[in-house]
């Protein structure tokens, strides 16, 4: 009878600890489809379903949540305005079999390849990109309007009385906030920012009365065209070097070395076929969430069990319509406000690969490399033809690889690089 009771109680502490991982991945998780454009309920369908994929891939031995990437937003929003959400859901299939391609050379080649291929100098000003190319959109729904400032969607001062205190209140969380309050600063901004546009007559409920309880999430069934997809391709190779800092994180909060076991070509592949399966039924790609990671390092929750739990709950949320209605209904200001904060942090975390790599700016191959990306990126740079071409992240990624591979290292700058990447080596083989 007491070990029933002990099983019992064990059992609840793990369905509430799930229910907290999602609470505290749940802010960024819906985010992504709002700027979109996609629908939250798919996006937290998809959460589930790719977090279960991974869990399964990786025999249950990595306590992760696997969520909306911010990687693909800028990519997305042009994909749909191009060739529309079918389209797009495609590309995202494929960009998802980069990292199902990435894990076959990793399982063959061995985890050293990542780096070798994606060094600090290219992955850097990538993830700069991702985070500067999208700060027009952040201020511009801050200000009322809309993402590409085509129009006006609220006076310019009720947007800023909405987003400045939402994005005030985001930034005081995460850097004052103590334990697990700190590690949901989107969810504090989303909250105080939704109630003062509540009282300004920002907020029309009228579809949320209108809608059924219980309701199918709005699938979409992907299209498969190749300008698309070699457009979205390219995008994946930054969000695949960040997973690999993502396995090292978690392992180093468990104790363990999850790039030996399961190994990183596990995690790879997981990770890959979550994203794939998301673009399968109109969902964002999935990545592996920073916030759950610091959750499960304040709780001590290392048991992946928590995380199927936390699956469990979005999948079953994901059919409550009256809930994905009232996400809708969040305006744009809010998200405008959260969001200033959010996309400078993605650029701040490509200054920080930089920095932490010691890449030295002042050698000319570095800095040809970096100046080159990040103008191509926020600059708007397109090359190809009217059905064909390379634009934003997808282009910095390719002529950042490129130049990578093509330009001479100097004596120095390759004892340098050799030396790096023994590091490199090393962390990823025997690191415990």
């Amino acid at each position: 009878m007491r070990d029933n009771t002990e099983d019992l109680y064990r059992g609840w502490r793990m369905l509430l600890a799930g229910m907290q991982m999602l609470f505290v991945a749940f802010g960024a998780l819906v985010l992504v489809p709002l700027i979109t454009g996609l629908d939250p309920s798919v996006a937290l369908f998809t959460a589930g379903i790719g977090t279960l994929i991974f869990q399964f891939t990786t025999k249950r031995s990595v306590p992760v949540f696997l969520a909306s990437s911010f990687a693909f937003i800028a990519p997305i929003l042009f994909s749909v305005q191009t060739w529309g959400m079918a389209a797009t859901m495609g590309a995202l299939f494929c960009a998802g079999l980069v990292y199902v391609a990435l894990s076959a050379v990793v399982a063959v080649r061995g985890p050293g390849f990542l780096h070798r291929l994606l060094p600090p100098v290219v992955t850097g000003p990538i993830i700069m990109v991702i985070g500067l190319g999208l700060a027009p959109i952040a201020v511009n729904m801050a200000m009322g309007k809309a993402g590409d400032a085509s129009a006006e969607l609220f006076p310019y001062a009720d947007a800023m009385w909405v987003s400045m205190p939402a994005l005030i209140t985001t930034l005081l969380v995460a850097t004052l906030a103590k334990g697990i309050f700190r590690l949901v600063p989107i969810l504090a901004g989303v909250a105080v920012g939704y109630t003062i546009a509540a009282f300004t007559g920002m907020v029309d409920l009228t579809a949320v009365d209108a809608s059924p309880w219980v309701k199918l999430p709005q699938f979409v069934t992907p299209e498969f065209q190749l300008a698309a997809i070699l457009f979205m391709i390219p995008v994946a190779i930054a969000p695949a070097i960040e997973h690999v800092g993502d396995v090292l994180a978690i392992g180093s909060v468990t104790g363990k070395n999850y790039v030996q076991k399961p190994g990183l070509h596990r995690t790879l592949l997981g990770d890959g076929l979550a994203t794939s399966a998301a673009s399968l039924f109109g969902g964002p790609p999935n990545t592996t969430y920073s916030e759950v990671t610091g959750a499960v390092m304040l709780t001590k929750a290392f048991n992946p069990v928590v995380m199927t739990w936390a699956a469990v709950f979005a999948i079953v949320l994901a059919f409550v319509a009256k809930f994905g209605v009232l996400l809708q209904t969040i305006p744009t200001p809010v998200m405008g406000g959260i969001m200033i904060l959010l996309f400078g942090s993605i650029a701040g975390v490509g200054m920080n690969i930089l920095i932490k790599a010691k890449v030295d700016m002042s050698a000319q191959r570095n800095l040809v490399i970096v100046a080159t990306t990040l103008v191509f990126g926020i600059g708007g740079m397109a090359i190809g033809s009217s059905e064909f071409h390379l634009q934003g992240v997808s282009l910095c990624g390719v002529v950042a690889i490129v130049l990578n591979l093509l330009l001479p290292h100097e004596k120095a700058d390759a004892e340098d690089l050799h030396e790096e990447q023994e590091i490199v080596e090393d962390i990823l083989e025997h690191s415990k």
